[in-house]
């Protein structure tokens, strides 16, 4: 039976409108967005209740479908948080550890999305996917409503199970210390598809608590968010069949270059054009050949093509850069990796930037790198950005563009004022970084000194602007980076054999 349609309200309250699907509110475009309404079937006494839907934008973040239900007949009501926008092209992880006796941590707020698992490793505890559904809430409320719904059948399970439901009760306990702050426990949201999200308090600054990673999906995370993954990509290359029925693994393939590096630089002497040598010989030089080799899109997991080729920067070192492109979905993505052996030393570059000149020297941000600007107090630990290849103003962009991503609830309406001039003003503070008002200083760390700022003379040492320096890392920097347990003494003697 169709439900008559709801009368339009006062301009202060929000549009009603009777809709049959949920693609009628996600669909529409207007810019006073509605507010849907939908009959639907209450799940506890099962007559019928009322959810709303409001499809809203989150300034900088993304769009979000918000739904509630409410049953007038028993009082059920819940809520949930749907994505309308592109899944990211990589996966996030947050890792928080929230101490004991901090009441603070348990209000940040928290975005899981309806693909996000949460662990608390300390009480190997895990919600699963399907357990709990999207949800914008805070760290206090997700645990609370993990430990309500584990307790919702404990009448029923001691009457079928008693030392099961028994021992649920014990852990229980020690959830709920957790939930009140009388436990430290670490909290760790992991996405694969990069639309969750937990509040810096702290922001811009960095949060020494909260620790965030970027990944790539594997084929099986491809699979769980609904992409078509061909059944050879998981756990082995993809083969290519032949005639006779049998499957062989593609070669590497490679292509002639021939714009830069060696061969450029020789058809520009044997043409005579002095200019051309020069960009094509002191420049950054390129291999004669770039590889081809298969890969798979890291957007929509299809099968396609990637290329590399080695290239050596002066003052630098060798890299290694990669380009892929998708023909199926039009994802780009674009790598530097760095080649050669790991450095013994870590690596601090600081650039003291006064003039336009520096804000277009070139930068090369390894995903090891971390980023510090002290006049405006900007801290950004190692992989917050990612690897980039950019320029000194690109490098500013990107932060700004980044930290609007990431902190988008600080712009809301509903953030507290303080928090919300505390941001517009350091937006502006990294809008007078590019305009040069007054000099600063770029100083970016690297642990396996994979990065690189171009000098703006000829020669590095006359370069005054430019600092180098060199140290040794510490035990913790090499055990985040993997190092204390890399053996390498079977290749030591395999070189010594040889």
């Amino acid at each position: 039976m169709d439900a008559p349609p709801a009368e339009k309200t006062s301009q202060s309250e929000p549009r009603i409108v009777d809709v049959r699907s949920v693609v009628e509110a996600v669909s529409a475009q207007d810019s006073d967005t509605p507010l849907y309404e939908v009959e639907s079937l209450c799940m506890r006494c099962g007559d019928n209740g009322i959810t709303r839907f409001l499809l809203t934008l989150i300034p900088h973040f993304r769009k979000i479908l918000l739904s509630a239900f409410e049953c007038p007949h028993c009082g059920e009501r819940n809520n949930e948080v749907q994505f309308a926008g592109e899944i990211q092209p990589k996966g996030c992880q947050y890792h928080l550890e929230v101490p004991s006796g901090d009441k603070k941590m348990f209000n940040r707020q928290v975005v899981k999305s309806e693909t996000a698992t949460i662990k608390i490793p300390e009480l190997g505890f895990e919600i699963p996917t399907e357990a709990q559904r999207g949800s914008l809430s805070t760290v206090e409320g997700i645990l609370v409503r993990a430990a309500d719904e584990l307790e919702a059948l404990q009448d029923e399970r001691k009457k079928v199970d008693p030392l099961t439901a028994e021992a649920i009760d014990e852990f229980l306990k020690k959830l709920r210390a957790c939930a009140t702050g009388d436990s430290h426990f670490t909290f760790i949201l992991d996405d694969p598809a990069g639309n969750s999200f937990i509040e810096n308090p702290y922001a811009p600054s960095p949060d020494p608590l909260l620790i965030i990673k970027s990944y790539e999906r594997t084929p099986e995370q491809h699979a769980s968010l609904g992409y078509l993954v061909d059944p050879s990509q998981v756990g082995e290359p993809y083969a290519e069949p032949t005639t006779d029925g049998i499957t062989s693994i593609p070669q590497i393939q490679s292509e002639p270059h021939g714009s830069v590096g060696a061969k450029a630089g020789r058809k520009a002497i044997a043409q005579g054009n002095s200019v051309e040598s020069v960009d094509a010989l002191f420049r950054y030089s390129s291999p004669e050949e770039v590889m081809t080799f298969p890969s798979t899109c890291g957007a929509c997991a299809t099968k396609s093509e990637c290329r590399m080729f080695v290239t050596n920067i002066p003052y630098f070192r060798e890299v290694i850069v990669m380009a892929s492109s998708c023909d199926a979905c039009g994802y780009r993505n674009s790598e530097v990796k760095p080649g050669g052996p790991i450095s013994d030393k870590g690596k601090r570059i600081t650039v003291s930037v006064k003039n336009v000149r520096d804000l277009t020297r070139d930068v090369i941000k390894s995903d090891t790198a971390g980023v510090i600007i002290p006049e405006i107090e900007l801290e950004l630990t190692s992989g917050t950005l990612g690897g980039l290849v950019t320029t000194v103003e690109g490098l500013i962009s990107k932060i700004g563009e980044s930290l609007e991503r990431v902190h988008g609830f600080t712009f809301g309406d509903s953030v507290d004022y303080t928090k919300k001039v505390k941001w517009q003003e350091f937006r502006e503070k990294l809008e007078k970084l590019k305009s040069l008002e007054e000099p600063w200083t770029l100083i970016i760390d690297d642990a396996l000194s994979n990065s690189f700022v171009a000098p703006a003379t000829d020669e590095l040492k006359d370069d005054n602007q430019l600092t180098l320096e060199e140290y040794e890392r510490s035990l913790e920097q090499n055990e985040e980076l993997g190092l204390n347990d890399m053996d390498t003494s079977s290749a030591d003697v395999y070189v010594d054999a040889k």
